[in-house]
Parts: structure tokens; C-alpha cells; sequence
């Protein structure tokens, strides 16, 4: 199925099409058309191609499926999220105060591992699942702790909506 659509500013043109291995649907794809000024465009393919894609539209997914994921994040939906963070393991009562965070977190708190960079520091990432929000509230907790140097909350889908 071809549909063009013009809404004042821009001609869409969409192509629709299945694609079947042994008989079962494996893609319903859509075609669809992008305008982009030249420059952004060649700076797309430099990247795409420092990672290796094979082509624009993957990476296009890619972009697009990282667009979902945060989104899930801001409607607090179920998610599945990383918390790395490097500490200071002399820091008095640290370690106790991380780990009674994570006990008291223990529904949402699926794991940590605990690695020790140099005779100071320590590195743990501690892998949760559950509602944006309360993985934001423990992520924030840890993070303000005095002793933790950086650390990154990371998101991402549990995959379960996800194609």
C-alpha cells in the first residue's frame, strides 16, 4: 500500500510491505522518506559508520526505539535500569548505608557487583527493575550519599513492549 500525504509544510510518502520466512510474518514494514539538510545527513553516515551499521535504517530504529525507552521513563513505566557509580570505600559507614539502601529497595533491586579499581575506590553497579520513578528516588539516594565521586543512572526497556 503507497499513501502521500501533504500537510502544508511537507510531502509524506509511506510504503507498506510483510516480509514472510517459511510462511510466517517475520516484519510488517512501513517505507517511509526523511528531508534533511546535507550537512546533518553526512554527519548521520559518519556516525552510523564509526558503529558499524549496516545501513541508516537500522540506526534510524535504534533512534527511534531509544525515543520509546525514555519515554517509558517519563510515564513511569515498569523498567529495567542500571546504577553505576564509583566510591570511596574508606569513607565511614559508607558501604553500610549503601547496602541497607539496597536491602530496603530489595523488590526493585535485582543485583549489584562490587569491584575494586585501586586501593580507594570502588566501583558497583546495582541492576533494578520496577516504576521510573522509584528507580529514580534510589538512584538519587545513593548518588547523594557523601562518598560517591560520580555515578550514572541509566535506563532501559525491559523489553517487553518493545519490537
Amino acid at each position: 500500500m503507497d499513501v502521500t500525504t501533504f500537510d502544508g509544510d511537507f510531502t509524506y510518502s509511506v510504503t507498506s510491505s510483510t516480509l514472510y520466512a517459511k510462511g510466517e510474518i517475520v516484519a510488517d514494514l512501513v517505507r517511509t522518506g526523511l528531508s534533511l539538510e546535507r550537512e546533518l545527513l553526512d554527519r548521520f553516515d559518519e556516525s552510523i559508520a564509526r558503529r558499524a551499521y549496516q545501513n541508516r535504517s537500522e540506526a534510524v530504529r535504534d533512534l527511534i526505539r531509544e525515543h520509546l525507552v525514555s519515554e517509558e521513563g517519563d510515564k513511569n513505566k515498569v523498567i529495567a535500569a542500571t546504577l553505576t557509580m564509583v566510591y570511596d570505600h574508606h569513607r565511614p559507614n559508607l558501604s553500610d548505608r549503601l547496602t541497607e539502601i539496597q536491602h530496603q529497595a530489595h523488590t526493585q533491586v535485582l543485583a549489584a557487583t562490587h569491584v575494586h579499581l585501586d586501593h580507594h575506590n570502588c566501583l558497583e553497579v546495582v541492576i533494578m527493575k520496577g516504576r521510573s520513578a522509584e528507580l529514580r528516588k534510589i538512584a538519587d539516594r545513593i548518588l547523594s550519599l557523601r562518598g560517591v565521586k560520580h555515578g550514572k543512572f541509566v535506563i532501559t526497556t525491559t523489553g517487553k513492549d518493545l519490537k
